[in-house]
């Protein structure tokens, strides 16, 4: 059996199924030896989702948009691996227009889900792709890379009014889709933060969730893989943090009491 054949088993076995959208977080090094590489994976998920669903990739570039405040949607590199970077070239692919947490989308919402990025003025507001996904029944998909880089949950400290969420305003110059230039503020994401330190642990999301409900864990190629509902987490997560407002973060630098 070729890995395509078996990504796609273990994908439809996880639970995506024709038809879902879906953001992936991924290593490909965690799957072992994968005929094609990054081209078999995006392949495999395009496959099961099938001509009606969406497969999206963060394409985050705060390394090194945040250096040089410089962002072209066209050719800034995506700085978190080589599956979403590979699925960034691909022919038909969109990407949203953000300077740091911008999204890759393929398939029939893909327009539809990326087109309003550009509207927010933080990184994973209302108009986000990340967002969408809830009013969408979308999934979160975790490929071999664990539950802590999951960029939805920042979406989710900005419904919940994280304390430590956002940070100053920055002024990115952005070059769009056609070569136009523009300027806009965005507020910095709190990676970005100059006080405090604060360490994502967004790991503890099955604390809040319920496992072969909520969330599904399972294999894909040998890497351990999660599938996530959207809405779901949102709801449970915004819910903890009503009254443990970094429950989602360790606060190594004091600022805030976590409860």
């Amino acid at each position: 059996m070729s890995s395509l054949d078996i990504i796609v088993k273990d994908l439809k076995k996880l639970g995506i199924k024709q038809g879902d959208t879906v953001i992936v977080h991924s290593s490909l090094k965690s799957m072992g030896q994968v005929e094609g590489g990054a081209d078999t994976v995006i392949d495999a998920l395009i496959e099961v989702v099938g001509k009606d669903g969406t497969v999206m990739f963060p394409a985050l570039s705060f390394f090194p948009c945040c250096n040089t405040l410089k962002f072209d949607m066209l050719n800034t590199p995506c700085c978190v691996g080589a599956i979403p970077e590979t699925f960034r070239k691909r022919k038909g692919v969109i990407r949203s227009f953000h300077p740091t947490h911008s999204v890759c989308a393929y398939g029939k919402l893909a327009v539809d889900i990326t087109k309003d990025h550009k509207l927010d003025d933080t990184p994973v507001g209302e108009n986000s792709p990340y967002r969408k996904l809830i009013g969408l029944n979308g999934k979160i998909l975790m490929l071999g890379c664990g539950l802590r880089p999951n960029t939805f949950m920042h979406g989710v400290e900005e419904v919940g009014n994280a304390p430590y969420c956002l940070g100053p305003t920055q002024t990115f110059e952005m070059t769009d889709e056609n070569g136009k230039v523009v300027k806009k503020d965005i507020k910095g994401h709190y990676f970005h933060r100059p006080e405090g330190n604060f360490v994502q642990q967004y790991d503890r999301i099955t604390q809040v969730l319920d496992k072969d409900v909520d969330y599904f864990e399972g294999k894909v190629h040998g890497a351990t893989a999660y599938l996530i509902n959207a809405k779901t987490l949102c709801e449970k997560a915004a819910e903890k943090m009503k009254t443990s407002p970094c429950f989602f973060v360790d606060d190594l630098g004091g600022i805030y009491d976590k409860k």
